[in-house]
């Protein structure tokens, strides 16, 4: 799996920060230098939050190799439409990046959105209340972690297809431009490995990803005098927009349903986790439609913005987004049945590496583990190099750690070796007396 992280060893200093806030445990600080455990993250940026020292980055594409390609179609994430001055009004956005070169896909996002929004609501039409409420699937760090720790709730994401990919495929129809690159803005992590290693499709339909504030650099250096520029987006341009913020996808939803909708929208990380926790537990009754986002506010927080996240939400009140036209859902009608916002395949769980091989060999692991654990001092500091003694322990029985690497077990066993060193230096030798060993003291 990938992550969308780059990791510079050399700037990393070892202080694990990282690893106290990975959601999943996929960090770690060995011989002084991070590392990330692929089958484990989820791209959610809590780590780049962290890091003081620049040793975690985006890995995202060259810009010089990007700008100087002759014909480059860009798709952006919503949240970019608000790092500007001029407010965030897709149309003037579009126009700067023509004059930039490249071909925004900003009238198939739009479209694609509707379209995603309209599939969401015809699902949650024909869902039954027994199954419990239906997950968006639009935050691909959300779907990761319910892939890696929330397995049970997989039936329960939504078989919607992310618009950002539905707008590439759609584009690239509309115009019969299938061999044009495409290249994905995107806020956070997570949206740089969607791109290179997507959920529900074997390939993504973007070929390149640049991150929201390299995109965003180059645009206010070469583009200073663009606050006049075009009109008020149209309704359905608002529309799309409004996801960069926490609600507004189920705003969109609440316009195509047939019946109202019971949604529940959350963010953050902790309280995105504690929201699946209550669902697992079916605790929320009543509930048709779950929006979560791993960054605060929605994507306008995402770790790769420049704007501030209050700053862009305020931008996001400017914004009154009508009801759907006549002419639209008649427009988005042909494209439903046409199916193409659905996933091309099911979402499958992430296996974790088992303890063992075979069920009788994994309890025998798992009996060495609490074995383990109970040696070890249970308070979670972080100094081997693990967010918690648990995952300690854990390593310890895969073969990638030991005893010594817990600080506190080797200053017990440094106290334990320094009794023994003493004990032995008062050792009698046997082949003479104690009046005689006393004798040798005393001419010493």
């Amino acid at each position: 799996m990938s992550h969308g992280i780059r990791i510079s060893k050399e700037a990393c200093k070892g202080c694990v920060n990282c690893i106290k806030t990975c959601p999943t445990e996929a960090m770690r600080v060995i011989n002084g230098k991070v590392r990330i455990m692929e089958e484990r993250c989820i791209g959610c940026g809590e780590c780049l939050r962290s890091c003081r020292h620049r040793a975690l980055s985006l890995k995202e594409g060259d810009w010089d190799f990007l700008a100087n390609k002759r014909s480059l179609a860009v798709v952006a994430d919503p949240a970019l439409c608000f790092q500007f001055p001029w407010g965030p009004y897709p149309d003037v956005l579009a126009q700067v990046l023509r004059n930039m070169g490249f071909d925004p896909i900003f009238n198939e996002c739009a479209l694609a959105y509707d379209l995603t929004a309209l599939a969401e609501a015809r699902h949650l039409d024909n869902n039954s209340e027994k199954t419990g409420p239906v997950i968006s699937t639009y935050c691909p760090a959300v779907v990761r972690l319910i892939q890696i720790k929330f397995q049970e709730l997989i039936p329960h994401l939504s078989p919607v297809e992310n618009p950002l990919e539905v707008s590439i495929d759609l584009w690239r129809a509309r115009h019969m431009k299938h061999n044009v690159p495409a290249a994905l803005v995107a806020p956070c992590p997570a949206r740089i490995a969607m791109v290179e290693d997507p959920v529900g499709r074997d390939t993504s339909s973007a070929d390149y990803v640049i991150s929201v504030t390299r995109m965003a650099r180059e645009i206010l250096v070469g583009s200073r005098n663009v606050a006049h520029m075009g009109n008020p987006p149209d309704g359905l341009a608002s529309r799309w927009v409004t996801w960069a913020s926490l609600g507004g996808e189920s705003a969109c939803i609440e316009k195509f349903a047939q019946k109202p909708v019971r949604s529940l929208t959350v963010s953050g990380m902790r309280n995105v986790i504690d929201l699946l926790q209550e669902l697992e537990l079916g605790r929320l009754k009543g509930i048709d439609f779950v929006e979560a986002r791993a960054c605060n506010f929605g994507c306008i927080g995402g770790i790769a913005n420049v704007e501030s996240r209050f700053i862009a939400f305020q931008k996001l009140k400017l914004l009154n987004p009508p009801e759907p036209a006549k002419e639209e859902i008649e427009l988005l009608e042909e494209l439903y049945e046409a199916d193409i916002w659905r996933l091309q395949e099911v979402i499958a769980p992430v296996e974790q590496a088992p303890l063992g091989k075979g069920l009788a060999k994994a309890m025998e692991k798992l009996e060495e583990l609490h074995s383990v654990y109970a040696e070890l001092p249970h308070l979670d500091c972080g100094t081997c190099g693990r967010p918690t003694c648990r995952v300690m322990a854990e390593d310890i029985v895969k073969g990638e750690g030991s005893l010594e690497d817990c600080v506190f077990r080797v200053r017990e066993r440094i106290a334990e070796l320094s009794e023994e060193i003493n004990v032995l230096s008062r050792k009698l030798v046997h082949t003479m007396t104690p009046e005689e060993k006393n004798e040798d003291k005393r001419d010493m």
